[in-house]
């Protein structure tokens, strides 16, 4: 962006007073999450000498020894012979085999050509193009909690175009940045459908389950918080309609433009050319017959995609369909991919399959400091593994969380809310996951709560602070896209902005999670909240 620099910047006064003023402050002396990592494996070492030192222990809450006794785990010294010896003989292992890694790799090289090719960013304003006035925010509230599959292009296109289509129908510009901020930050795990997002989440969440060692059938299910996530769409777009029309709106007052504003910013939401538009139908054609494609090998001769073959009687239907749930990550690949290509090839942004190759060679360089993360953060993963720590600590947990007395909903609201405070210091949302979920995954199983509630209850509290903490890598840019507007539009102003939508976001979020609790409700195709203990 060419006027990154533009426009005031905040005063002394904006920087240096104010909770959030502090927060930024401190968060901002926070090193890369790289090398947070890197300082949590040194105190992690630091910690199993002491505990192994102490005698830590407890029982394992599902394997017995042969007499029918307990089996106690042990705490165990990640500086003994056999873990320095497992940490270099077994770290190219340990960073292969680091789950996420290779679900996200695979999503990645389709969307990263539907968005090169122009989908994305085509689809995003086609849909909020010519919606009325009186529904313009919900809309882009609703498109752009959408965008999140489109990865970056949900705030490089999505935020500013928000703003543009405010100020063509006399509404404040200052509103459709708020609710398209909102939309696409806050509501980051709100969507109709599964993604990238969850290939992440659940490829963490795998290792977590696998390394405590509590229930070995279980597996990774991108779908596992679909039903979830649609509920928390539909709970998130009435509350960012409100907020936006009722609070931010009014408290702005009337925009009046300028002539400089007119004549910079009146051509950039042209309609789509004629190139663009049959992009996005053969684009959709696309996308059905990749979805009949997956329907075929469902249900079609031969079912490959099904586990229903001699033995398989009786079981459940999500046992069932176990093939068909982790083959959704390949499946978000090659509808990415298909769609993207079908798109760029009539609207000219791809010309012949050496662009198609460079589209997918470019998504994987942008994925090039998500490697270095997933490289630190599988070693801190492991070895929090090898040290037994956080079984010990989840079993402990659990025991404490039960003696309190504290209901189980309650518990996991105030986990929630722990997550958002998080979220304020560590903006990466696979990092954050990567350092919490080792305890929170086997701790809530413990507790009745299946790996897939502990995802859920994580992402809503990701989601909501999003929009308020500096250290989010895009709020500089929403910065910027506010300063086109007004210039004398501060860090202070747009934090203030955005407090209202991550309170009720936060508010709604959570008795969404209790209230998914209290009725035992599944939140996807085959991944039930409630948990047992195998056995």
């Amino acid at each position: 962006m060419s006027d990154s620099q533009s426009g005031p910047v905040p005063n002394e006064s904006q920087k240096s007073k104010g909770f959030l003023s502090w927060v930024e402050r401190t968060g901002n002396r926070l090193p890369d999450p790289v090398f947070i990592f890197f300082y949590l494996i040194l105190f992690l070492v630091l910690i199993s000498v002491l505990a192994q030192l102490f005698g830590l222990t407890a029982e394992h809450p599902v394997k017995v020894n042969a007499d029918g006794s307990p089996v106690i785990i042990k705490s165990a010294s990640l500086i003994s012979a056999e873990n320095i010896q497992r940490l270099w003989v077994e770290m190219p292992k340990t960073f292969t085999h680091f789950h996420p890694l290779g679900y996200v790799l695979v999503v990645m090289l389709g969307a990263g050509v539907a968005e090169r090719s122009g989908l994305f960013a085509s689809g995003i304003r086609q849909a909020v193009r010519g919606a009325p006035k009186f529904l313009l925010t919900p809309v882009v509230a609703l498109v752009a909690m959408l965008s999140n599959h489109a990865a970056d292009a949900g705030y490089v296109v999505m935020i500013p175009l928000a703003a543009i289509l405010f100020a063509t129908v006399g509404r404040h510009p200052m509103a459709g940045i708020a609710a398209a901020f909102a939309g696409v930050s806050g509501g980051f795990s709100a969507n109709v459908s599964p993604g990238q997002l969850d290939a992440l989440l659940f490829g963490i969440t795998e290792a977590a389950v696998d390394g405590a060692g509590i229930d070995p059938s279980w597996t990774m299910n991108i779908a596992g918080n679909w039903y979830f996530i649609a509920a928390l769409m539909f709970i998130y777009l009435p509350v960012i309609w409100f907020v936006t029309d009722k609070i931010i709106e009014p408290r702005l007052g009337k925009w009046v433009p300028d002539e400089r504003q007119a004549l910079e910013y009146g051509g950039e939401d042209k309609p789509l050319t004629k190139e663009q538009s049959k992009g996005l139908r053969r684009a959709g054609l696309a996308i059905l017959a990749v979805c009949a494609l997956w329907a075929a090998m469902t249900f079609g001769p031969g079912t490959p995609l099904l586990n229903d073959g001699p033995g398989t009687e009786g079981q459940d239907w999500y046992v069932t369909a176990t093939p068909f749930f982790r083959s959704l990550v390949a499946g978000f690949m090659v509808l990415f991919l298909a769609a993207g290509w079908a798109y760029g090839s009539a609207a000219g942004s791809i010309k012949n399959h050496r662009d198609l190759v460079d589209m997918m060679a470019e998504a994987m360089k942008d994925m090039g400091y998500y490697l270095v993360l997933a490289f630190a953060a599988a070693h801190f993963v492991a070895m929090f593994n090898w040290s037994n720590l956080g079984l010990i600590t989840a079993v402990h947990g659990a025991d404490g969380i039960r003696s309190s007395g504290l209901p189980l909903p309650i518990a996991l609201g105030l986990i929630v809310l722990f997550t958002g405070l998080l979220n304020l210091f560590v903006g990466s949302a696979s990092a954050k996951w990567a350092l919490l979920a080792p305890v929170l995954v086997p701790m809530l199983m413990l507790l009745g709560i299946s790996p897939e509630g502990a995802t859920a209850a994580y992402r809503v509290g990701d989601g909501a602070t999003n929009i308020i903490t500096p250290l989010m890598v895009y709020f500089p840019l929403i910065l910027v896209f506010a300063r086109r507007w007004q210039k004398d539009f501060g860090l202070g102003s747009l934090t203030a902005m955005m407090i209202p939508y991550s309170v009720w976001l936060l508010i709604t979020g959570v008795i969404l999670m209790v209230v998914w609790i209290a009725f035992g409700l599944d939140l996807g195709p085959g991944a039930p909240i409630s948990y047992s203990l195998p056995g």
